[in-house]
């Protein structure tokens, strides 16, 4: 098993060194093993660990349910059904989030349609500036 400096750790996971010691200090990291030195040294199980914790972060999970999956994962097989529950609940979460975005996306669309058609148009020569640059 590999072991990685903190440094190190921060570069391969995208998290700063300053978030990876909160994530140790509130509870999101398990007790982090030190080498002789008395450094912290990250294991691969710490990198898969806070590939799990990116993700639920960038999909809009709080911190606080984040820790309270963090507490089931520590408990062991008989958290799982209440895990699932966790991230069920999360993924529907993210699917509505999903959702809205498809819609606005939409519009987005419909608005660059539009640019796009007024730019290969030939505006005339007597319309007024303001009038063609409309919103």
């Amino acid at each position: 098993m590999s072991s990685y400096s903190p440094g190190e750790t921060a570069e391969k996971t995208g998290f700063s060194i300053d978030t990876l010691r909160y994530y140790e200090k509130i509870g999101l990291l398990s007790e982090v093993a030190r080498n002789a030195a008395g450094r912290r040294v990250f294991s691969d199980d710490d990198l898969k660990w806070l590939s799990m914790l990116r993700c639920l972060r960038e999909t809009g999970m709080p911190i606080a349910e984040m820790l309270r999956y963090s507490e089931l994962a520590r408990g062991g097989g008989e958290t799982v059904e209440e895990r699932l529950a966790l991230l069920q609940a999360h993924d529907e979460r993210v699917e509505e989030q999903i959702r809205r975005l498809r819609t606005q996306q939409k519009q987005i669309h419909w608005k660059i349609g539009l640019y796009r058609d007024s730019l290969s148009e030939e505006t005339p020569a007597s319309v007024p500036a303001a009038a063609s640059a409309s919103a």
